[in-house]
């Protein structure tokens, strides 16, 4: 495991869960995104109580339009939290062991938290204004290590059902990809993405262009870990020594994180293995407490067989 550091056993959580569907949503493969907060505070204190007491030491809190942002307000929905509360939480969760990660999911397929005007406005110098303005703001709130920007499933297939398909390609992506890592650089923060460009594009170009600073999370959920394309791209990113957090997840089959745990560290050097990254893919309420659970439990049986976390 990385020796630069403490091993990173964390969850990703959801404060907003307005990602994938658009606020005009008329008929798709998903809902139509909310304009309230979908939250539940007592859940979160439990789960992240929980998460304690399993050994883990990292929540990632996508935050999406779930802070009443100073700089932006009018992203805000209906019961969102004070930007006092997402610095007040960070400090409580440090207390408990549990460093927050804070996660604004700039791709283009996951942005409805942006607003309608926001989000459809990408590559303007609104946008970037906006982009900064957030990054800045969050930082100054949370003081984080690293800032997860997401940028995954930027695509066709993902954004098929939807009534305004955006995709940013070649030069363009890379640009906009590369501004969000040197905003997060320039307040004190190291990036973090989800690596599916590597899969998706040229891997080649990826490998080449992607800063090495740049935090890689593949991410892979099945169980045959000698078939699939985001599998072997953990040991592309291995082999051109970028440091990994790569993601699980026991939501489509309860054994992939002992698969991912185990094949990780049989497969990616020490130095460049920076920990794990559960992902329940739920919303922070009641009628999913259950699948946090599990996630949680599974997570920690995984750990438990290789001697990497305490019980």
């Amino acid at each position: 495991m990385n020796s630069r550091s403490t091993p990173l056993y964390g969850q990703l959580l959801h404060l907003s869960y307005n990602m994938w569907e658009e606020h005009d949503a008329l008929t798709t493969r998903r809902r139509k995104a909310s304009l309230k907060l979908e939250f539940d505070e007592p859940l979160w204190r439990e789960l992240t109580e929980r998460m304690a007491e399993a050994g883990m030491n990292l929540v990632v809190l996508d935050l999406g339009d779930g802070i009443r942002y100073r700089s932006h307000p009018e992203i805000a929905v209906e019961g969102a939290r004070e930007p006092e509360w997402l610095a007040a939480e960070a400090a409580r969760l440090r207390a408990m062991g549990l460093e927050l990660i804070p996660k604004l999911n700039f791709s283009a397929g996951h942005d409805t938290w942006l607003g309608p005007l926001y989000s459809r406005c990408l590559s303007t110098p609104l946008y970037y204004e906006v982009c900064t303005n957030l990054i800045r703001e969050v930082c100054e709130l949370t003081r984080p290590r690293f800032f997860h920007l997401g940028m995954d499933e930027e695509n066709y297939d993902e954004q098929q059902d939807q009534n305004f398909i955006v995709i940013r390609k070649n030069d363009l992506f890379w640009h906009d990809l590369l501004f969000l890592c040197r905003t997060v650089e320039e307040q004190g923060a190291r990036p973090w993405i989800w690596s599916d460009t590597i899969w998706e594009e040229n891997a080649e170009r990826f490998l080449r262009q992607m800063p090495r600073n740049v935090i890689q999370s593949i991410w892979y959920y099945g169980v045959k870990f000698d078939e699939s394309a985001r599998v072997a791209a953990l040991k592309q990113l291995e082999a051109a020594g970028f440091d990994q957090i790569p993601t699980m997840s026991p939501c489509i089959h309860e054994g992939n994180p002992q698969l991912m745990v185990d094949y990780c560290r049989s497969q990616l050097s020490a130095g460049q293995l920076m920990g794990f990254l559960q992902t329940p893919w739920a919303r922070t309420m009641p009628e999913f407490r259950e699948r946090h659970l599990i996630s949680i439990r599974t997570f920690q049986e995984a750990l438990r067989e290789t001697g990497g976390v305490r019980v």
